[in-house]
């Protein structure tokens, strides 16, 4: 949905470059139109853009949320990292309560957090690089410095706030 509203949370920049890096290595080139991202809502309301900023910014004015990379994900034709974060979950749900009955279908089912590094890949590019990652994967912590609001432009994303977690 053209014009849409993406919430996602900002990556510490030591993780976003590592993740990005490996976004840059393994999304094919052509499809590769976004940086490394957490997508916490895929398509929130454009009428909600000033609510959003604000429950974004209070959501912010706490302490860090404590995030661990935590596995790999097959996604079929793609490959993602795993994230684990109670605390994120606690602030999703905050939103998501905010925003009752104005979320789609795919922001109102289960949330899996995760960073894809892979995707639109053929299947056994995908399940290559999966064996391949996983045979040295370690967990790892994940650090998150705030809350992202985006539009949505058919493709890339316009940022339009970013809120940094206290702390």
């Amino acid at each position: 949905m053209s014009g849409a509203l993406i919430v996602t949370a900002a990556l510490g920049a030591e993780d976003f470059a590592w993740l990005d890096a490996q976004r840059r290595a393994h999304f094919p080139p052509e499809r590769n139109i976004l940086a490394a991202h957490l997508t916490m809502f895929h398509a929130l309301p454009p009428s909600c853009e000033a609510e959003a900023g604000r429950v974004l910014a209070r959501e912010a004015a706490a302490p860090p949320p404590r995030a661990t990379i935590a596995g790999l994900m097959n996604l079929g034709r793609g490959v993602a990292y795993r994230i684990v974060s109670d605390d994120l979950e606690a602030i999703r749900r905050s939103v998501a309560e905010q925003f009752h009955g104005l979320l789609t279908a795919q922001d109102s089912q289960g949330w899996r957090p995760h960073v894809t590094i892979m995707n639109k890949a053929e299947p056994a590019a995908a399940k290559a690089l999966l064996r391949d990652l996983e045979a040295e994967f370690q967990p790892r912590p994940l650090r998150i410095a705030g809350l992202e609001l985006h539009r949505y432009l058919g493709g890339p994303w316009q940022r339009l706030g970013r809120w940094s977690f206290r702390g």
